[in-house]
């Protein structure tokens, strides 16, 4: 998935350096539209690929999972039993699927490493907005407006689904024994989340 996703940020920025060179000749509209489209799809793509950077560097899929952040309530399990998370969850695309894996990870660090992923799709909804911002510039605010709305919306589903799998992982570790369940050293994981 890795590949893929480095692989269509470098075509979709091509699209877009391209057509927006190609507008600059011709100032034909139908290119200002594809260098718009372009563009906003290369920043959620390279966006993406840089919060996970960025949080890879600082926590190194380290967490202290005791930390009120990432505790899920009996009500937020309630709603995700709602949502139907287990249902639809095993189709969504994994990023580096070996985090996750039981058989390379210890069931803590895979908890760990939830809670990391937890956090850069959070950020990412949270970024997901400022291309609205361009909308002064170009006018086209209901185009803004849809794909953040739209891409946000795709990555609190990551949210949801980290979630509700964490509380089962780490109930699964409450049982087998409260010393099983990793806390992140001071000043690595600690540091990065203050």
């Amino acid at each position: 998935m890795a590949k893929k996703m480095t692989l269509a940020a470098v075509l979709f920025l091509t699209g877009t350096v391209v057509s927006a060179i190609l507008y600059r000749k011709t100032a034909y509209g139908l290119l200002l539209s594809l260098a718009i489209t372009f563009g906003t799809a290369s920043y959620h793509l390279i966006m993406r690929l840089l919060v996970g950077l960025a949080f890879q560097a600082g926590m190194r899929n380290r967490a202290e999972l005791g930390r009120r952040w990432y505790q899920v309530g009996k009500r937020e399990m309630a709603l995700y039993e709602a949502l139907r998370v287990k249902q639809w969850k095993r189709r969504m695309p994994t990023y580096e699927s070996a985090l996750f894996d039981p058989r390379l990870h210890t069931w803590g660090e895979i908890a760990q490493a939830m809670c990391q992923a937890e956090l850069i799709h959070e950020t990412i909804v949270v970024l997901s907005f400022l291309p609205i911002i361009e909308g002064v510039r170009f006018g086209a605010y209901p185009v803004f407006i849809v794909t953040s709305v739209l891409a946000a919306g795709y990555d609190l589903m990551f949210v949801v689904m980290q979630r509700y799998n964490r509380r089962r992982i780490m109930t699964l570790l409450a049982r087998k024994g409260p010393s099983l369940i990793p806390r992140a050293p001071r000043g690595e994981a600690g540091a990065a989340e203050k």
